[in-house]
């Protein structure tokens, strides 16, 4: 679109037989000035700018703004963003398909037609995260989880088969076909976009948000997108731009290759370990440098996939010569490729060597210096180098009160009768529990890994590590090493494909041997849904309060995640997690202590049965095109059971009082055409005072439903049994659920409160202690608005968009914290709570809070984005006045805010009355 104050930059290129148009970021130099030199990251967000403009909602100002970026690598600017295309996975897509559920049924109840509310940008919704371990170790875990999952999801499936038919431009692909990341690396991402408008055929870049922190592993194959809020995704969908500054973009000098032995897994950590230490919250990451040429695309996938974990908006990779190559191999026909070649060429989007574009700031690495690691034991960006793992491990138990003994070196130990030889610490603890599982006695100890799981996009998107791990079970299967019986394993790839190509390299019945059999194909350990351990473990661990560890080849291992009584939890390669499922414990140093012994009972160390590049190179070469065609060529179709499904025919909901999955959240209850009035904040009482770090994870409910928690009484109420109480993720398309899990994680401290891990509060006046949802739903009774204080950081890790919704239906009306993450920081707007920041070193400590003060808030009706607001923070003691910052950063924010939420803002423009 051009008008007098935009540059006209519509300009036409030929490519495989077609005449595409595009807007010209050489054109737009002319007008604009020289932006060779800008990141491709922020020439994608340019063009965007001119295919929008409008001078409304972009503005040549806009525009101008990013190429004046260059000269000094930030800028102040909001500007409005529209993305090509939503992806969401069904944790995050059921609550947002309630939403515009709900949504419909407030415009027929305000006498409009229901059918205005519709996706506007194509959406794709993939069922990935509902698939549990319940089954695992045999021939039939598959096959038994994915029809446990389909009876205990039913009525969500019906409720998103319901969604496929009633919304336009809103596709689903069906349990049971991979992880949302995966499908969309291997099968939905174009590189470049090409759509009929006008009667031409206009190509731009292929972009994207996504209600899943890890969309971002989609930069890996040059196409831009991040994670953001179920809200703020849903609103992209209704043709409302993603309001944003522009970033400042850090970029990520790669060089060298990797040294034989290490893996993607490995890089990534330690890219992790460098980016989180340098700081790049809320930035772009743009990788550049010439060891981008020998780094397969599935690598630099996995590195992208990580951003979240890094704590930057994207980790970008350019498109080159390799892009090219991995579409080819996926599927891609020969006219995308020519498209993504000639537009990226054309835009100057494509990597050349020496490229050296300006950044912020930059950082550097020598792929060379990468050595083998995990990470732990409860953040992804704790990297521990392999040989330090025994130490990481004992400081663990030291911090925990529980320091381990020491043995005379290179002393047999002996762990129900499979011995490791030359372990340096013994196993043996005074809380370790002597166990019978199935006729087998052995004896627990601290360390042991009791979950080891091949899971998550992360890793099972990249056949290098995959064919690695499947090698390895095979070499220690040679030797006739086992699994350890107390080990939980699973495989769970992000797509058919990797079945396909592990079947082919043979090595699929290796990784069956040791007990690493398809569980499904989803998100399962990764997300909380591990499933049960076995019954006798799970009672050693409880009685002797034992410190267990998991191993998971996943992007995440906060508190309480991956299983409520794993209190460690360490990131590696799936060959890794292969290992420790022999070894058994993670007090050990696999550089050098043995897995166990062979046939002769001579000692197998890792290095024995570890592949060599040349290896696993020549077992990757299994993986071939045919295999992608073959997966994806019914990727929308699902099994017959799904088929099966029967779908209301209907452009309204119609609710059931009887659902505990799916009811009519009361959002938008009472909702009028125009919004009311902004009041002030008297009297709030401290729901929860918390610390540092607090993640979306400790906020939002996730994982397992206790049956004597808030949420677990609810369901038993209405006839639900603890065994079918399914997961809190499952479960998001009920507020009344969600809102009793929220703040309820097993590991969230609240310092109002001494030593008491868990979801709890004091209640003030009365200081009783309780739940923090009957604690809310008493001041609620009370008529006492609330606020949540917390520290540095709030809001780390995923976007849940329920830790932002439970938040708002707890009454909350604002958090106080020292900082926040991005994603939850926009959340909580989207949701009408307002995010106020501490004064520069001020913070609940330097004013000796104790949660038993009333905090008022004043300005809230005069705000402005960045501004400041008076608080005054009240107890017998006295008062103590700050001018918070309001975390309303632009104007955007500020109108969903004063319209109670971005979801009542698209509403009411939707109907035209805002």
């Amino acid at each position: 679109m051009s008008n007098e104050s935009t540059p006209d930059t519509l300009q036409t290129l030929d490519a495989g037989g077609t005449t595409y148009h595009y807007h010209s970021l050489a054109k737009a130099a002319e007008a604009l000035g020289n932006l060779d030199r800008l990141p491709k990251t922020l020439k994608i967000l340019l063009e965007n700018q001119l295919r929008f403009a409008d001078d409304e909602s972009v503005s040549r100002e806009d525009m101008q703004a990013l190429v004046d970026w260059q000269q000094q690598g930030h800028s102040d600017r909001e500007i409005g963003y529209r993305p090509a295309r939503v992806l969401m996975q069904d944790f995050t897509g059921v609550p947002g398909v309630v939403d515009l559920a709900s949504m419909r049924a407030a415009v027929e109840s305000l006498g409009e037609d229901p059918a205005r509310i519709n996706p506007l940008s194509p959406v794709d919704l993939i069922i990935d995260h509902s698939v549990m371990v319940d089954k695992f170790g045999n021939p039939t875990a598959f096959k038994d989880n994915v029809a446990i999952e389909m009876e205990r999801n039913h009525e969500r499936y019906e409720f998103l088969r319901w969604g496929q038919q009633a919304f336009d431009n809103f596709r689903v692909v069906p349990p049971g076909t991979g992880i949302c990341h995966q499908v969309n690396l291997e099968y939905l991402g174009k590189t470049v976009w090409a759509k009929e408008q006008d009667g031409r055929t206009l190509a731009y870049p292929d972009t994207l948000v996504g209600t899943d922190s890890h969309t971002t592993m989609i930069n890996g194959l040059g196409v831009l997108g991040w994670g953001v809020g179920g809200i703020e995704a849903e609103a992209a969908m209704l043709g409302q731009p993603v309001s944003m500054l522009i970033p400042e973009v850090v970029g990520f000098k790669l060089t060298g290759k990797l040294r034989e032995g290490i893996t993607a897994t490995d890089l990534v950590l330690t890219v992790t370990e460098m980016l989180r230490n340098k700081g790049v919250v809320g930035k772009f990451v743009e990788f550049y440098g010439d060891g981008l040429k020998d780094l397969p695309l599935a690598d630099r996938a996995t590195i992208a996939n990580m951003a979240p974990e890094y704590g930057a908006t994207c980790g970008f990779f350019p498109v080159d010569d390799e892009t090219l190559t991995y579409m080819r191999l996926t599927g891609r026909d020969d006219a995308q490729l020519a498209l993504v070649e000639a537009y990226s060429k054309a835009q100057g989007l494509w990597r050349e060597p020496g490229d050296e574009p300006i950044f912020s700031d930059t950082l550097a690495l020598d792929m060379t210096e990468v050595e083998a690691s995990l990470a732990g034991p409860k953040r992804p960006q704790d990297r521990v180098a392999l040989k330090d793992m025994k130490t990481a491990f004992a400081k663990v138990m030291e911090d925990d009160g529980k320091p381990l003994s020491t043995t005379e070196k290179g002393k047999l130990m002996s762990e129900g009768g499979q011995t490791a030889v030359g372990v340096a610490e013994s196993y043996e603890h005074h809380d370790s529990q002597d166990v019978d599982l199935d006729g087998e006695a052995f004896r627990l100890n601290p360390g042991a890994v009791v979950i080891a799981a091949i899971t998550s996009c992360t890793n099972t998107s990249n056949p290098s590590v995959m064919m690695a791990a499947g090698l390895l079970a095979r070499k220690a299967r040679e030797k006739g090493l086992h699994t350890k019986p107390w080990v939980k394993t699973s495989l769970a790839p992000g797509s058919k494909v990797v079945t396909d190509y592990l079947v082919a390299g043979g090595v699929q019945e290796d990784l069956d041997a040791l007990g690493f059999n398809l569980v499904g194909y989803g998100c399962t350990t990764c997300i909380g849904n591990s499933g049960p351990l076995e019954g006798p473990i799970e009672e050693a661990i409880e009685e002797g309060d034992l410190t267990v560890a998991s191993v998971l080849s996943g992007n995440r291992n906060f508190e309480g995640r991956v299983h409520p009584l794993v209190k460690t939890n360490w990131l590696a390669s799936p060959p890794l997690v292969v290992a420790y499922a022999l070894a058994g414990n993670v007090q050990l140093d696999l550089t050098r202590d043995p897995l166990g012994t062979d046939h002769h009972g001579k000692p197998v160390t890792l290095k024995d049965i570890w592949p060599s590049q040349a290896e696993i190179a020549e077992a990757v070469e299994q993986v071939n095109t045919e295999m992608f065609r073959k997966e994806y060529a019914e990727v929308f179709d699902g099994d017959e059971t799904w088929k099966a499904i029967e779908v209301p025919q209907s452009k309204v909901y119609q609710w059931s009082q009887d659902s505990t999955y799916i009811q009519h959240p009361p959002f938008f209850e009472g909702m009028g055409r125009t919004p009311p009035a902004i009041e002030d904040v008297e009297d709030a009482r401290v729901l929860a005072m918390l610390g540092d770090s607090v993640t979306t994870d400790h906020i939002s409910p996730a994982g397992a439903i206790k049956p004597d928690s808030p949420a677990g009484r609810y369901l038993q109420e209405r006839g639900v049994k603890p065994v079918d109480f399914n997961s809190y993720g499952s479960r998001r398309g009920n507020h009344e659920v969600m809102m009793r899990g929220t703040f309820a994680n097993v590991r969230i401290r609240n310092e109002m409160l001494d030593g008491v891990v868990g979801g709890e509060t004091r209640h003030v006046p009365s200081g009783e202690q309780m739940a923090i949802y009957d604690a809310a739903m008493t001041y609620q009774q009370e008529g006492t608005p609330l606020v949540v204080i917390a520290g540095k950081e709030y809001g780390t890790g995923s976007s849940r968009d329920w830790a932002a919704k439970g938040t708002r239906l707890l009454g909350v009306r604002a958090v106080l914290a020292e900082s926040y993450e991005r994603i939850h920081r926009s959340n909580l707007i989207g949701m009408g709570v307002v995010p106020l920041q501490f004064p520069e070193g001020e913070s609940r400590k330097t004013l000796g809070l104790t949660g038993d003060e009333t905090v008022s808030i004043e300005g809230l009706s005069e705000l402005t984005p960045g501004g400041k607001v008076k608080v005054t923070i009240a107890s017998d003691k006295g008062e103590k006045k700050l001018e918070a910052l309001c975390r309303i950063d632009t104007a955007n924010e500020l109108e969903y805010y004063r319209h109670g939420g971005i979801l009542h803002y698209v509403l009411r423009k939707m109907i035209g009355s805002a």
